[in-house]
């Protein structure tokens, strides 16, 4: 198929197909629209994470202090397993056991609803 001289065969096979383009007052709200839906599922993440980790409740909903509480919380439960990684090698369990039998434990914890109704830590 030929076209003239200087048209671009793209842009008018896409205006064909979409309709009219959007005017920039349209993008601006479909940009608005996405960054309001971008943020409400961070909320709603933070939201989440806060009921998660333990002493975050009624403590409001700052992202900062969630944020903190996390860290320490995970901090917390990384040095406990190298504990209970000291313990099982004094017992004679080998790496991989240790590593397995910490693994169906976590399994049943996220499954059974975990310490203090904290499911999936």
């Amino acid at each position: 198929m030929s076209t003239p001289a200087g048209t671009n065969t793209s842009s008018t096979m896409n205006n064909d197909k979409s309709g009219s383009r959007l005017s920039d007052q349209q993008k601006k709200k479909n940009h608005i629209l996405s960054e309001a839906k971008r943020r409400e599922a961070i909320r709603a993440e933070f939201d989440r994470l806060a009921t998660l980790v333990p002493g975050m409740e009624g403590q409001g909903r700052s992202e900062a202090v969630v944020l903190q509480a996390t860290v320490e919380f995970m901090r917390e439960q990384v040095g406990r397993k190298e504990e209970l990684r000291v313990e099982a090698r004094r017992a004679g369990m080998s790496e991989e056991d240790f590593e397995r039998c910490y693994s169906a434990a976590q399994g049943r914890r996220s499954i059974g609803g975990g310490e203090g109704g904290r499911a999936g830590i």
